[in-house]
């Protein structure tokens, strides 16, 4: 297992949201570069492996659970698409750094999320940990105590 792996092993559905920003931002960055050495075939290479992950996180929103928030990313994927795409057009660094300045913002929300563990709970399956797709316990009956019924929650 290599160090990539081993760093995801144990990651948090909204873990691995910041690890694809991250990525998303490595590959805009290696646009840069490539808009800097005039390399054409790279700067498409790098635009597409951005875009594809950008598409991955669109498709991964569910509004129906979601709500606002979720409008709102898929608002902000749309503006990161179309601004991709004309900063690529253009062989543009400048308007490829500010695409990049507004990833890393979001980024930096997702991350603040991440500190939250009722985050994950509204994560798509998919984007969920083992872990985490594992339903919480039941609510447990406690005559003994209050005689109210206690909630058990699972934490890692």
């Amino acid at each position: 297992m290599n160090y990539q792996e081993q760093a995801l092993a144990g990651a948090t559905g909204v873990d691995l949201i910041v690890a694809l920003y991250d990525g998303w931002i490595r590959f805009l960055h290696r646009a840069v570069a490539a808009v800097e050495a005039d390399d054409v075939i790279e700067r498409r290479y790098a635009v597409k492996r951005a875009l594809d992950i950008l598409m991955y996180l669109e498709a991964r929103l569910r509004p129906d659970i979601g709500g606002a928030p979720a409008a709102s990313l898929s608002d902000f994927y749309s503006a990161m698409f179309t601004m991709t795409l004309e900063a690529s057009h253009a062989a543009s660094k400048e308007d490829l750094l500010e695409v990049i300045a507004c990833v890393r913002n979001v980024r930096e929300a997702w991350v603040v999320v991440a500190k939250d563990p009722e985050a994950n709970r509204v994560l798509p399956r998919e984007l969920r940990t083992a872990q985490e797709r594992r339903p919480l316990a039941a609510p447990v009956a406690s005559t003994a105590t209050t005689g109210a019924a206690q909630s058990m929650r699972w934490s890692a």
